[in-house]
């Protein structure tokens, strides 16, 4: 599904409503909305067994991670001026005679899954507000932590990284974005790929579907020549338009939601994708396989963000908390078919091949792989600019 333009769907487990304690009056609660498939629920419950008082989580699974920054979006909006001064005289009366009416403020949650990729336009936009407990050391876990996970979500106000910004989100999962491929058709060709190169290799052609997507395109062709996804001065990047179009004519169509079908079904034979994709359903169709190619690849991470305007919750730092211990960690990669960002602590015994192989790349290739960093609204229109016309 499109990770990068707000169509986000589900990964594989479906997480239901979930609703834990009798929700009496004066209970705490814990409100979270996420995105469905990306906290099983058997995680839920073992957060909610464990606390050592009585309280009540609300777990709202959401399709789409549009939809989640939409909801960011509509909490921050405030009615016009007339339409306050029209309705407030109205208010007394309503609620004498409505009294379960309730202030739009509750409808509000503590904590939100977000994708790194729209961190910024959370920033930017005063959608979401810092995890303070971070600056205070409340968050326990927050040591056990890569660099790269705390350099990602510290930021400044407008969004960019900045090692002396405030920490703005919790990554709970990350992914990256794969070659996958039909084993028996690319055993006939007498090779099997590894790296972005083999994409341009003879007997390909109109046999491969890519993600439609300039900053995912590009990027792997960038990752080819050496040089960065988040690359800024593509006119000055030798070859670069003559290996897109090269490798445009290897492509039989573009699509960041449809690729896996016809991988299955046998019309393409190799595709781009999303592990969160791809990684479901190699166990169901034996003739997949997939590899993160060598030279590096792009990584995306679901992020916990705490809505602007939302009072701290104590319960929303112990469940981040939990998500970042070990055998949470554990779980939460096994079942949704994802990363944690301290799983590098879960040796390669603990999870079974061919998952570990695909899942946990060895650190050599991790560091050559990139996030999808923020770039100048001029830069972002080079991209789509040169996709359109090589698509042409």
């Amino acid at each position: 599904m499109d990770r990068r333009s707000f169509l986000l769907g589900t990964s594989t487990l479906a997480l239901s409503q979930l609703l834990f304690g009798c929700g009496g009056k004066n209970q705490r609660q814990l409100k979270v909305q996420l995105l469905k498939g990306s906290i099983p629920g058997q995680v839920v419950n073992q957060f909610h067994k464990g606390l050592q008082q009585q309280v009540q989580l609300k777990f709202a699974p959401v399709e789409q991670i549009q939809d989640l920054f939409q909801q960011l979006q509509n909490w921050q909006q405030k009615p016009k001026v007339t339409d306050e001064q029209e309705w407030t005289q109205f208010i007394p009366f309503i609620r004498r005679f409505i009294p379960f009416i309730q202030d739009q403020k509750t409808a509000e949650a503590d904590l939100v899954t977000l994708g790194d990729y729209w961190l910024k336009a959370a920033i930017e936009q005063k959608l979401i507000q810092p995890l303070q407990e971070v600056e205070g050391n409340q968050l326990k876990q927050w040591s056990v932590l890569d660099e790269s996970w705390k350099k990602l979500v510290t930021r400044n106000d407008q969004g960019n990284l900045d090692t002396q910004g405030k920490v703005w989100g919790a990554p709970y999962r990350w992914g990256s974005t794969v070659i996958v491929y039909n084993r028996d058709k690319l055993r006939k060709l007498g090779w099997t790929p590894k790296d972005w190169s083999d994409l341009w290799r003879d007997g390909m052609q109109q046999h491969i579907s890519l993600l439609n997507q300039p900053r995912e395109v590009i990027g792997l062709v960038l990752k080819k020549l050496g040089k960065s996804y988040n690359t800024e001065n593509l006119d000055q990047v030798p070859d670069l338009e003559k290996e897109l179009q090269t490798l445009n004519q290897q492509v039989k169509f573009y699509s960041s939601n449809n690729y896996l079908q016809p991988l299955i079904m046998g019309d393409t034979w190799l595709a781009v994708g999303w592990s969160s994709d791809v990684l479901p359903v190699l166990g169901r169709y034996p003739q997949l396989a997939a590899v993160i190619p060598q030279s590096g690849t792009a990584i995306w991470a679901d992020l916990w963000v705490r809505p602007a305007g939302i009072t701290t919750n104590t319960l929303s730092t112990q469940w981040i908390d939990f998500c970042w211990q070990r055998s949470t960690a554990k779980q939460i990669s096994l079942l949704t078919k994802s990363n944690s960002p301290i799983s590098r602590d879960i040796v390669a015994s603990d999870i079974e091949e061919p998952l570990w192989s695909l899942l946990e790349s060895n650190r050599q290739i991790f560091n050559k792989s990139e996030f999808l960093l923020p770039l100048p609204p001029s830069v972002i229109k080079q991209y789509e600019s040169l996709f359109a016309k090589i698509k042409v």
